[in-house]
């Protein structure tokens, strides 16, 4: 796995991968925060583009994932982030936000 730089800010959160106890493996994605609303929680787009057959061309296509926010990373909405899978931790979260790689301009 890709090294990842720790935040500078601390936390208590026990679903924190730097500062808990929680394993990250398997897939890494990149994705810009849609949706900040929940609590310890963000809803990211991931943008990718699809082959369709029928016409013989590049379709574009996104996905919506929730991620665990952990207090110490705290992204916003509009932040471009890196999040990583882990344990299912809710019905619907099975991936944390890592690392924030942008701000939007």
């Amino acid at each position: 796995m890709m090294s990842l730089k720790k935040p500078e800010n601390e936390c208590s959160d026990p679903d924190c991968p730097f500062h808990g106890s929680l394993a990250v493996r398997g897939r890494v994605l990149d994705g810009m925060v849609v949706s900040d609303r929940m609590t310890k929680s963000v809803v990211i787009r991931i943008d990718y583009t699809r082959y369709n057959r029928k016409y013989e061309r590049y379709t574009r296509a996104s996905s919506r994932i929730t991620a665990h926010n952990p207090p110490c990373i705290d992204a916003k909405n509009g932040e471009m982030v890196r999040i990583a899978e882990c344990r299912p931790l809710s019905k619907t979260k099975s991936f944390c936000v890592v690392e924030k790689l942008a701000e939007e301009v």
